[in-house]
């Protein structure tokens, strides 16, 4: 396996408030980590970065060989934890910080076992090699729970002003609550992390589309182009995990 990603400013936005990180623990076992910060001009990229920093040198320190996914999953909690403590009181001691915060979508590759851990509404996707994709996070949004409650589609939701309101992040309170999704990647399949900088402004099958016929390690700067040109509205971070030989790139 092997994990690789590309981040932009986008079209509209005067900074990159998006951040991510690629990193290997052992020859079989790699990470990727995606967030999108918010909270003004500053807070969102202060937020991103502590996030980045935190759970990677939490997991790289604590990584043991032979874990099982129930011990990493344990891991990623303190990880997650620790980073969201490391926010709050960071925004708490700095009245220009106040209400920063983060999104937070991650993966766990062990061989082929695959542990998601996501918080908001940055995106996990499977792309399967007979071209499907699925989205395998739920997303924590206003849009969401009424997309849910039957009060408007999905399509709906993909304009609603009401689509950039996430019910959680990292850094909003003392404590927050994280999903977790365990998966066994199929053959030849792949797995994408990405900010709703791609999500608003792609169809899924767009994606899905754009990665398979991406020439090697291309995928994120094309998917990234065709946001921009499909309005760019946001910062844009893609990452993705796929089966191949090579190291992983960190950045």
């Amino acid at each position: 396996m092997r994990s690789f990603g590309k981040s932009d400013i986008g079209r509209l936005r005067s900074n990159n408030q998006d951040a991510f990180i690629c990193g290997r623990l052992s020859d079989t076992v790699l990470f990727a980590v995606v967030c999108d910060g918010m909270g003004g001009a500053n807070g969102g990229n202060v937020a991103s970065a502590i996030a980045i920093r935190t759970i990677a040198e939490r997991i790289a320190s604590s990584y043991r060989v032979g874990m099982t996914t129930a011990s990493m999953q344990n891991v990623l909690e303190s990880a997650i934890a620790a980073a969201n403590i490391e926010i709050y009181d960071r925004a708490a001691m700095d009245p220009e910080l106040r209400g920063m915060g983060t999104t937070l979508v991650m993966a766990v590759a062990m061989d082929r076992e695959i542990l998601i851990a996501h918080v908001g509404d940055s995106r996990a996707y499977i792309l399967l090699e007979d071209g499907g994709i699925e989205q395998l996070t739920r997303d924590h949004s206003v849009v969401q729970q009424m997309v849910e409650r039957g009060q408007i589609t999905p399509e709906e939701a993909r304009t609603h002003p009401r689509r950039n309101f996430i019910t959680r992040a990292l850094g909003a309170d003392v404590t927050v609550a994280c999903d977790f999704t365990e998966l066994t990647l199929p053959e030849e399949a792949k797995l994408l992390l990405c900010t709703d900088g791609l999500t608003n402004m792609l169809e899924s099958d767009q994606i899905a589309a754009i990665v398979n016929d991406s020439p090697d390690r291309m995928a994120p700067q094309l998917l990234i182009d065709a946001a921009n040109e499909a309005g760019g509205g946001d910062n844009i971070t893609v990452a993705i995990m796929e089966e191949e030989n090579g190291e992983s790139e960190t950045k």
